[in-house]
């Protein structure tokens, strides 16, 4: 087991992470509005908030998380609220092999690619690129410096000029913009990128 997975599963196992909230994030009310629901994915989803608001706002939703303490927690709200949410147990670079393959037109992620390691992040940008509707919106919301703590485990941040470099054959980046606090490590980055429409074959 890679030491970032072992830390999460101890953290959703014996409390609460700071991270994981009860109330979804206030940038997703901003990110919904005016548009018509369609299928959404939350990567790195949790106990599930996010998707459940989203779901609760008509939208087709599926949560991926890749520990399972998180995941069963979240089916459990999900039951709870007969709410259409689905949630995989599952690595968001390896989305297909967790039985995500759907033409999303929603990805979120709200602090899960800024800790992954920078060794799989050409993964997650593949995978997300082959689950997306060509015209697709992808925030992805962040910190840029991680604490020390979270480095230990690999996390490197984001910034806009990497995600050019690792999604710019797929995505356009169109706007970042700052977005609410995150416990101790500072405020988030949000970054809007949209799927870049598949040129006809000549």
């Amino acid at each position: 087991m890679r030491i970032d997975s072992f830390f999460y599963r101890l953290a959703y196992r014996f409390g609460k992470p700071r991270w994981d909230s009860a109330e979804p994030r206030p940038e997703l009310a901003r990110i919904i509005q005016g548009r018509s629901p369609g299928r959404a994915l939350d990567l790195g989803c949790g106990t599930g908030t996010d998707a459940l608001y989203l779901a609760s706002q008509g939208w087709h939703v599926v949560g991926v998380d890749f520990v399972p303490e998180a995941i069963g927690t979240a089916g459990s709200r999900a039951a709870a609220a007969g709410s259409s949410a689905s949630f995989v147990v599952g690595d968001v670079t390896r989305l297909r092999q967790a039985g995500v393959a759907s033409d999303f037109s929603l990805v979120i992620d709200i602090g899960c690619y800024h800790a992954i390691p920078a060794g799989r992040r050409d993964s997650y940008a593949a995978e997300v690129a082959a689950v997306t509707a060509p015209g697709a919106d992808l925030y992805l919301a962040g910190v840029s410096d991680p604490p020390a703590t979270w480095r230990l485990l690999g996390a490197r941040g984001l910034t806009a000029a990497e995600l050019r470099s690792r999604f710019g054959a797929d995505f356009d980046l169109v706007d970042e913009q700052a977005a609410g606090p995150v416990g101790r490590a500072g405020r988030f980055v949000l970054y809007h990128l949209t799927r870049k429409h598949l040129q006809p074959s000549p």
